[in-house]
């Protein structure tokens, strides 16, 4: 079954261009105009993956990011010419997965939307990893791909499910920031160690400590799920 991909971009050559890339591999596209059409699509159907712009007409990509991100965890890819750090890092907050600076190279946009959805159909688990992780009232379930603490469910994205399956599945283990980037965004990501800490704090936000648990930080090396006696 094909994956169908929202591709939210107001350039309409743009637009054209980035659907005639994917759908030339098989994918599915809805194309959207602005981030008002993008935000109808999005509740109506279910997508597997989301292009987007930042500079849109009616409600801006941060905005939507934002909107989505209350309730669906599909891989979100920027492509933007707003393309400076703190725009990277400020979009990745909000909850997007990877960042593509305009202009693009067409082979690339292929790559990363591949290895998203690659990701994304593999983030609830792999074969011989426990189904449900659990530490005190931190509950981890695979097969529904949800997270409860202290009894409230906590919604996730993608990518910050895989980053606390892996910390929840090796307590006390301490990852480096790269041994991250290979394991929950694999050896194509192309982009800095900063992501990591980005995904982490927002994970921290979400999650919150425990008196029998944290996502703590190894100062200088990188993060472990630290297991309290």
């Amino acid at each position: 079954m094909a994956r169908n991909i929202l591709v939210v971009e107001d350039d309409p050559d743009i637009n054209k261009l980035l659907c005639r890339i994917l759908e030339g591999a098989g994918y599915q596209c809805r194309p959207a105009f602005s981030g008002s059409e993008a935000e109808l699509w999005a509740a109506q159907y279910d997508y597997d993956l989301i292009l987007l712009d930042l500079m849109l007409p009616g409600l801006s990509g941060e905005e939507f990011i934002a909107k989505v991100r209350q309730g669906k965890t599909m891989p979100i890819i920027v492509a933007s010419a707003k393309a400076g750090l703190e725009d990277r890092v400020n979009v990745l907050r909000l909850g997007a997965d990877d960042f593509i600076p305009k202009p693009f190279d067409n082979a690339e946009v292929l790559a990363r939307v591949q290895a998203q959805l690659r990701r994304y159909k593999e983030f609830s688990g792999t074969e011989g990893s426990a189904p449900r992780l659990v530490h005190g009232d931190l509950i981890l379930d695979r097969d529904s791909v949800t997270v409860s603490a202290a009894g409230r469910d906590v919604s996730l994205t993608a990518r910050e499910f895989e980053i606390l399956a892996l910390l929840m599945e090796h307590p006390k283990k301490v990852f480096t920031r790269e041994q991250l980037l290979d394991q929950i965004w694999g050896y194509e990501y192309i982009g800095d160690t900063r992501t990591v800490d980005v995904h982490i704090k927002r994970l921290r936000e979400k999650i919150k400590d425990h008196a029998n648990w944290s996502l703590a930080t190894v100062w200088g090396i990188g993060y472990k799920f630290e297991v309290r006696d």
